[in-house]
């Protein structure tokens, strides 16, 4: 910045902006040149859904039920002990989620339904149990 001391006006200043202009010449280059360096994500933008794709049915729910006299039902289907493993097995072969649910008739003993259980998470399946207070309230 120049200053001229005295004269007829008295204090003038003069701007020196060539150093102003320098900057901004830079600032304008590092803006120009950083754009070009910069690299953003792949983006996979959503496909319109096709018309052969269709809703996956409603599984049904898996319910073994523990009669009195100690038989078993899978979803009112008959199954004998040595076959239970064996027909859960066969039904969760092919299903993404993995829970079965066990009913217990009233006078059924806690060991014949811990036997149930057990064969169960033999199978690494998730196990429910239904009462007749949860049942009412579906």
């Amino acid at each position: 910045m120049g200053m001229v001391v005295g004269g007829r006006r008295g204090i003038t200043a003069d701007p020196n902006v060539v150093p102003l202009i320098d900057i901004l010449l830079v600032l304008l280059v590092i803006f120009m040149i950083i754009p070009h360096h910069q690299t953003g994500l792949d983006a996979l933008l959503p496909q319109p859904a096709g018309p052969e794709l269709k809703a996956p049915p409603p599984v049904a729910v898996i319910v073994v039920q523990v009669r009195e006299d100690g038989s078993l039902k899978i979803n009112d289907e008959s199954v004998s002990w040595d076959r239970l493993s064996a027909r859960l097995e066969e039904i969760y072969k092919q299903r993404a989620q993995r829970i079965a649910f066990i009913r217990g008739d009233a006078p059924v003993e806690f060991a014949t339904v811990a036997r149930v259980v057990d064969v169960m998470r033999q199978l690494d399946l998730s196990v429910g149990l239904l009462t007749p207070k949860l049942e009412q309230s579906r």
